[in-house]
């Protein structure tokens, strides 16, 4: 198959399909009320993942969580109160979303040069992009326009966020429930490329599964015990855990996607041949990836006079 092997096409692409794709948003948004926000953004990431690389999953992660549970409403950045539950304690996010206070600085220093105009929401897409690109992925233009949730959904993080347990069927069922496909759902799973994940969400991969590699099992289980250590990290890309490229397909191949969902894209299913596909293809992961990101951005937005724009992005105002 035939790569595509320039940069600027890919984006050309990607822009397109942004400024399409939910009439909405728009990547000019903030043109004439906060012409400054994405170098502010940009130069707060870089800040960012400058000091702890890792930080670039994580914010792509708080973007993921975000846009499944309600839609892409910055919902998953509220903290929990006397009278508010918020996501952040739901079991898919309770003592792993993090990324928070890098956040807290971008939508600080959003609001000192223009207040009360750009939303959590919105901060919330443009860092997750910015991470990745920082780490040497695709960039993508981000529709802008979204507005804050005044509300959360804690029972919905836990039901609507897919499991790193989840079968094949399951998950491309998750992505369908939000509009996205099973190519969609591929693409997208190459964010394992970057990040890591707890010992508690790939034991049962590494000491019950049978389609993993026994050496990459017995790497793993040395900081993974049968119990305990439930917190101990490994990353999910065993080749190059803080560089944003294809090589998380090509563990897939070799029986060595750490987490038993990552595995269910190449284990005889509907999902083997594009996943062949990727590891060998880097640029059409690229594009693939991008043009998924800008469909997942544009699910369930708050636009027009719904919502709000926060102030800080931890409470409702």
């Amino acid at each position: 198959m035939a790569s595509f092997t320039n940069p600027s096409v890919v984006f050309a692409i990607v822009s397109l399909l942004a400024c399409s794709i939910n009439a909405q948003l728009s990547a000019n948004f903030y043109v004439s009320t906060c012409p400054n926000v994405q170098n502010i953004v940009r130069v707060a990431m870089r800040q960012a993942v400058t000091r702890e690389p890792r930080m670039g999953a994580s914010i792509l992660r708080l973007f993921f969580h975000d846009c499944f549970v309600n839609g892409c409403d910055g919902s998953i950045l509220l903290d929990d109160t006397a009278t508010f539950t918020g996501e952040k304690n739901a079991l898919p996010n309770q003592n792993s979303a993090r990324g928070f206070e890098v956040i807290d600085t971008i939508k600080t220093r959003v609001e000192a040069a223009c207040n009360a105009t750009v939303s959590c929401a919105d901060i919330l897409a443009l860092a997750a992009r910015d991470g990745v690109v920082l780490l040497g992925g695709p960039s993508w233009t981000v529709p802008l326009g979204r507005r804050d949730a005044r509300t959360a959904s804690q029972s919905a993080a836990n039901t609507d966020i897919p499991s790193p347990l989840a079968s094949l069927s399951a998950l491309i069922s998750s992505f369908a429930a939000k509009g996205l496909n099973a190519r969609d759902l591929t693409a997208l799973s190459g964010s394992h490329t970057i990040g890591q994940a707890q010992c508690f969400t790939f034991r049962s991969r590494i000491y019950n599964d049978t389609n993993i590699d026994s050496n990459f099992a017995a790497t793993r289980r040395t900081t993974c015990p049968v119990s305990g250590g439930n917190s101990n990290l490994a990353p999910l890309d065993i080749q190059t855990v803080n560089r944003f490229d294809n090589d998380y397909y090509q563990n897939l191949m070799n029986r060595r996607g750490l987490l038993h969902s990552d595995q269910e894209l190449f284990n005889g299913g509907s999902q083997d041949a594009l996943a062949r596909t990727y590891s060998a293809n880097n640029a059409l992961f690229f594009r693939d990836f991008a043009a998924a990101m800008v469909k997942m951005s544009n699910i369930g937005p708050i636009t027009g006079t719904n919502g709000e724009i926060r102030r800080n992005c931890r409470v409702v105002n």
